[in-house]
């Protein structure tokens, strides 16, 4: 072949920088950056080295043809007219990767086909000796790349993903690839602090990836030494002499650094994660090396010595009620920096810039990268009194921001006006009825106008405060707009409710994917208390989506209250307890309140404690409901309340819940506790509900959704369902 081979080098979105200087200094001189990756050309070495070396890349592509591809006989002559025999024995086995853009032919797997249909016919013996196709071991996989029906056929000199080192076959939740955990620790300066044995430290370390890739710099070690065999080592021009002694070197290099790797060290609140790290740890020959343990964050210390490099990849945050468990993690998290590591570099990776702001840190750089599809920011800070700044406000400085651009339009506009005239009727509507009611927590405005998707909330306690949901806007509605009608919705409430802005909490409410419920340790301080049917209840407004006390079950508690006396109260998914309050305030001989969730139940006896209900006889349970149904000795109970979520798969339950599935299980579980005559209420707020009662022996049905339904909820009668299930005497 000749010397001047053409080579592209793929890499993630927000590394072709990173990649190019890597390829320089693996000596390739004639290289260009581009969208996706890297140009270059030189000698076959050049190629080999950058798959061995390259710590950023994706793919190293030799380049064989460029030639027209509008439709599929284009793409089959321009596939078949290269000398394949060159590439690929008669026998061979073959694969093809293929991407598509702004093209005629837009179907990869069509477009794979053809391509393999080319090679095949062109290598085919008289006697039907021909290649096969292996989408997993092939002797070689080709790379078909289609831009503006203009097409390059390359060879896939890494066999694959070269992101796949071979050390981790086993991950932990969310891991990181690889190649962009080595290139987050390139970019936060690394190389040279390992360069002086500094030490590297990860204490959400998950699987591993940033501490193994970090030693693997630190010593010198070529990411391509893991893998087992050379990922084009039955490519037919394979130079088998040339990698040899490449791999020779690279052990070499090794060698010499084999002493001077300073301390890496990771940890994690989850043993699983530890052992998987563990095991990583060992198939990448670190082990003594790396070392993994598990430990709260709140007793993370840095290691002793001189400064290092503290880097860690924390949660983002994607499940309905978890972005206020993470700002807690965030800001513990700057804690445990300002405390612990004065005069480290730390470099945080997150997909989520607001959460940034509660590490209490200001960040000298922030680079831009993508994990996946997903846009994130690398954090890097000098840890130092300098760069200590107060952590973010609650939600209420949103506020206060979106006061602040309004008030620079000076005249309020149309669509704004109507929503403060909105307010001012329901305030003087709703208002009235809460005070003749002598009700101090309920909704005033619930998206009444579609454009100000917003819920507002009123918690009356020694003082008032309002709690502000935004309703994500569906991608139909541009958000530029979406923005602009939120900021102001938020600048009329403090004018029209006369209520100041420290005091209102505005939330992001969104779909909720995964867990129905996720724990978050709060802060005392954080609790107001607030008051219903003469009953004192904790809420927190400002550290989960939900407060506490769901409002729109007001009346429904009201009815539990009126039917608990003298019975035995059974509440399931018990929450914060409110339902069992009422229960106890209305008679109720004994209550047990079971809910899988510790912060919950603490909650819950916080609030039978608030109202002098002593603990010998109302019981709170930390379990899982499902299997407590199932397993705990058989009690009958007068009175049951059923509240499931809608969906749930928290980890530390047996199964997953899916109420529209299991409401039926349920329900008959709970009937095995209810006595002749005993009330079991059953409420649901998933919106599409199909009941099915049919056939339960010796029960009576009532629909109690419309009788259940609050006036301040009105406007969105579907908030609930809720059934009143009789068992007959």
């Amino acid at each position: 072949m000749s010397d001047a081979l053409e080579f592209f080098a793929t890499a993630p979105r927000g590394t072709t920088d990173l990649l190019l200087a890597e390829l320089r200094a693996l000596g390739v001189t004639d290289c260009k950056e581009t969208i996706g990756g890297v140009a270059f050309r030189g000698e076959l070495a050049l190629g080999y080295r950058a798959c061995l070396w390259s710590r950023v890349a994706n793919r190293v592509l030799l380049v064989l043809a460029r030639f027209p591809a509008a439709d599929g006989e284009l793409l089959y002559a321009g596939v078949k007219a290269i000398d394949w025999s060159a590439h690929l024995a008669v026998d061979g086995l073959l694969a093809v990767d293929a991407v598509s853009t702004r093209s005629a032919l837009t179907h990869t797997h069509y477009i794979a086909q053809r391509s393999k249909d080319a090679v095949v016919d062109a290598l085919r013996t008289p006697a039907g000796i021909r290649p096969d196709v292996d989408t997993h071991s092939p002797d070689v996989r080709l790379n078909l790349h289609i831009d503006r029906d203009e097409a390059q056929l390359a060879i896939d000199l890494g066999g694959g993903s070269l992101h796949r080192r071979g050390y981790r076959t086993a991950q932990g939740a969310a891991p990181l690839k690889e190649n962009l955990a080595a290139a987050l620790l390139l970019r936060a300066g690394w190389p040279a602090l390992a360069a002086t044995g500094a030490p590297l430290v990860d204490p959400m370390c998950g699987s591993g990836t940033l501490l193994i890739e970090g030693a693997l710099i630190a010593g010198d070690i070529a990411p391509g030494l893991l893998r087992e065999v050379c990922g084009c080592a039955r490519w037919r021009g394979h130079d088998a002499a040339l990698w040899a002694s490449l791999i020779e070197e690279a052990e070499a290099r090794r060698a010499a650094r084999a002493d001077a790797i300073g301390r890496i060290v990771g940890y994690d609140r989850d043993p699983d994660a530890v052992r998987v790290s563990l095991e990583n740890i060992e198939r990448a020959g670190l082990r003594g090396v790396v070392h993994v343990e598990r430990r709260e964050l709140a007793l993370l210390e840095a290691p002793t010595g001189a400064p290092g490099l503290f880097i860690c990849n924390p949660p983002y945050g994607e499940r309905l009620g978890e972005h206020a468990e993470l700002v807690e993690l965030y800001r513990a998290l700057g804690e445990r920096l300002r405390a612990q590591f004065a005069g480290w570099e730390a470099a945080i990776f997150t997909g989520n810039a607001g959460l940034g702001l509660e590490l209490g840190l200001k960040a000298f750089r922030t680079h831009a990268l993508f994990n996946g599809a997903l846009e994130c920011k690398l954090l890097r800070i000098h840890v130092q009194p300098a760069a200590f700044a107060p952590q973010a406000p609650p939600g209420s400085a949103r506020v206060a921001r979106a006061q602040a651009r309004v008030a620079r339009q000076e005249v309020r506009s149309p669509g704004a006006e109507m929503f403060a005239n909105r307010l001012r009727k329901n305030v003087k509507q709703l208002g009235r009825w809460a005070r003749r009611e002598q009700i101090g927590c309920y909704r005033l405005y619930d998206a009444d106008m579609p454009e100000y998707a917003v819920a507002v909330d009123v918690y009356d306690s020694t003082e008032r405060w309002l709690h502000v949901q935004e309703y994500v806007a569906p991608v139909t509605i541009d958000e530029a707009r979406a923005r602009e009608r939120l900021d102001e919705a938020l600048a009329v409430l403090p004018e029209i409710l006369d209520v100041p802005v420290e005091r209102i909490v505005f939330k992001r409410r969104e779909r909720q994917r995964g867990s129905a419920q996720y724990e978050k340790q709060a802060e005392a301080g954080n609790f107001i208390e607030v008051q219903e049917d003469g009953l004192r209840l904790l809420v927190n407004l400002r550290d989960y989506l939900d407060t506490g006390l769901f409002l729109d079950h007001r009346i429904t508690r009201g009815l539990l209250r009126e039917y608990a006396q003298g019975q035995d109260f059974l509440n399931l998914f018990a929450y914060t307890g409110t339902a069992t309050v009422h229960a106890a305030a209305g008679g109720a001989r004994t209550t047990t309140s079971v809910d899988l969730s510790a912060t919950y139940t603490n909650w819950a006896r916080r609030n039978l404690s608030l109202n002098g209900f002593p603990v010998y006889s109302h019981q709170v349970v930390t379990a899982d409901c499902l299997r407590w149904l199932v397993e705990a000795p058989l009690a009958p109970c007068g009175l049951i309340f059923l509240d499931p979520p809608t969906f749930s798969n928290s980890k530390r339950m047996t199964d997953t819940l899916d109420i529209q599935r299991d409401h039926r299980f349920l329900i008959e579980q709970c009937l095995r506790r209810l006595r002749p005559g005993g009330l079991l209420v059953f409420s649901t707020n998933l919106r599409r509900f199909k009941p099915d009662f049919a056939d339960l022996p010796g029960v009576t049905v009532e629909d109690w959704s419309a009788r259940t339904l609050p006036p301040d909820f009105a406007r969105n009668p579907r908030i609930h369902q809720c059934f009143g299930l009789r068992r007959t005497a």
